[in-house]
């Protein structure tokens, strides 16, 4: 029964999201409520509830100040350099625009923090989709890929569960697998490249044209459009990235009929050029902001450098590092008692939406673990899979870790799921680190879960819907965790006896 009230919960949690019949924070906490008390939870599912939001307050307080810190940053002008970089390496093609953005995750990827990514991703890239009136799902399924796949490092949370959970060396695990993280991040930009194809087509749709000029790609309006003309999506985004509350025009504003003002045609500098200046008016980049602070740049980006390399040395916990980095922020470029508290109130709307969302989640994981139904679970895949299929067992563990690793947490798995199927499988003469290997290939697809909460940071900046996000990346994510499974086999690091 418990099996079946699981599989059934989360059946009903996602149609309800993917079909907007109900906000993802509704629905975090509604459903678990429902299929909890048929479960027998009685009075002890507030509890259950309790223990799990408990559990979660310290990344609840990891994003708190990590929103404010990286939003203080933006507001400053510390990634403004970076935007103007991407802007004129990629100028108004949305394709290298795109290509940029997976480049760009990547690249931050690397400390192993997904909120962390997700902020600076944001900071830097969703002014240019608005300004270009690119689509944020397009954001969002790139950015989500590309870190989730980059999520098995070995300094990142999966590698490091599974290590401990099966006590071998997590370089064991990682190293043979690179050439699977290769052939995963090259499916990746293959992603990102065919997305960025449909934007430019679906904008020439909508009377944005693109032509080649001497090399470089540059923009000619077909429909009259204001560039500052904000709709309700683009200034939530705007809101949420940089806490201002201003978005430039979304896709839909070029139809608005209010629209009489035709962008020029470069959206940019003069000379057609990319650039950041009245393009990114009103965004979260504003060239014109009254908060920059061009004269403090290196210090700001001496000690965003300095949290960074703490961040990855480990020395203190996150939340802690966080809080002390923006203390020194906010002392520095804002002195005024009075600037302090503006400033900290300007990036409520997106301290809210978040950490709300993290703390229904908890509702979730909760009482999935406290009635029992996750243990039910893993204890029924595991019944159900037969014996002839034991010398396969690292790859049916693959597969399995990519609903499993969805559906519930990875200290859920790493520590209650695999150490049972790695026992099961040493019968068949299948290693532990093959097991952990095969374990880890479901990392894209579990980094789009709502019970991580890197990536209801990543959607609420950029001001899109979970849903939205979860039909264009999940069969992505899917694709590209099948492919690194079958490289790993093909190399022979996810051994079949």
């Amino acid at each position: 029964m418990l099996v079946i009230l699981g599989f059934a919960m989360i059946l009903v949690f996602m149609t309800l999201i993917m079909t907007k019949r109900l906000s993802p924070i509704l629905a975090l906490i509604l459903v678990p409520t429902i299929f909890g008390l048929f479960a027998g939870a009685g009075l002890g599912i507030g509890d259950m509830v309790m223990d799990a939001i408990a559990s979660m307050s310290s990344t609840a307080a990891l994003l708190l100040f990590a929103i404010i810190y990286f939003g203080i940053m933006i507001d400053v002008g510390l990634f403004d350099k970076l935007v103007e970089f991407i802007l004129k390496v990629a100028g108004n093609d949305p394709v290298k625009v795109v290509l940029g953005t997976a480049l760009l995750t990547g690249a931050v990827s690397l400390d192993g923090d997904g909120s962390t990514t997700f902020i600076v991703v944001t900071a830097a890239m969703l002014p240019i989709y608005q300004r270009l009136e690119m689509s944020p799902v397009v954001l969002t399924c790139v950015a989500g890929l590309i870190n989730g796949t980059l999520n098995i490092v070995p300094w990142g949370g999966p590698t490091a569960r599974a290590s401990s959970a099966l006590q071998i060396d997590a370089n064991e695990i990682f190293v043979p697998m690179v050439p699977s993280l290769v052939a995963g991040l090259l499916v990746c930009l293959i992603f990102a490249y065919v997305l960025g194809i449909s934007e430019r087509r679906r904008l020439a749709k909508n009377g944005v044209a693109w032509v080649e000029d001497r090399g470089s790609n540059r923009r000619k309006d077909l429909v009259g459009a204001v560039a500052g003309a904000s709709t309700t999506a683009g200034s939530s985004a705007g809101t949420t990235a940089g806490g201002h509350g201003h978005g430039s025009g979304s896709a839909a504003s070029a139809n608005d009929d209010t629209a009489t003002e035709a962008i020029p045609a470069s959206a940019g500098d003069a000379d057609g050029s990319a650039g950041t200046g009245s393009g990114l008016s009103n965004t979260a980049l504003d060239p014109n902001r009254a908060t920059l602070r061009p004269k403090l740049f290196w210090f700001n980006l001496a000690l965003t450098v300095a949290v960074m390399v703490l961040l990855i040395v480990d020395i203190l916990p996150l939340p802690y590092l966080f809080m002390i980095g923006t203390v020194i922020a906010l002392m520095v470029n804002f002195p005024k008692m009075k600037d302090q508290q503006e400033e900290l109130a300007s990036h409520a709307t997106a301290i809210i939406s978040v950490v709300a969302m993290v703390m229904a989640a908890g509702v979730l994981t909760g009482i999935m673990s406290g009635t029992g139904m996750v243990d039910a679970m893993a204890e029924w895949l595991v019944e159900v899979i037969p014996n002839s299929m034991g010398p396969y067992m690292a790859v049916i563990t693959g597969l399995l870790s990519i609903p499993m690793t969805f559906f519930m947490s990875n200290d859920a798995f790493y520590f209650g799921i695999l150490p049972v199927l790695a026992e099961t499988a040493s019968h068949f003469g299948i290693s532990a680190a093959d097991m952990a290997r095969a374990s880890i290939t479901g990392q894209p697809v579990h980094m789009q879960s709502p019970l991580v909460p890197a990536i209801l940071l990543l959607v609420s900046l950029s001001g899109v819907e979970l849903g939205d996000h979860h039909k264009k990346v999940l069969w992505r994510a899917l694709i590209v965790a099948l492919v690194m499974l079958a490289v790993g086999v093909a190399v022979g690091v996810i051994g079949i006896s």
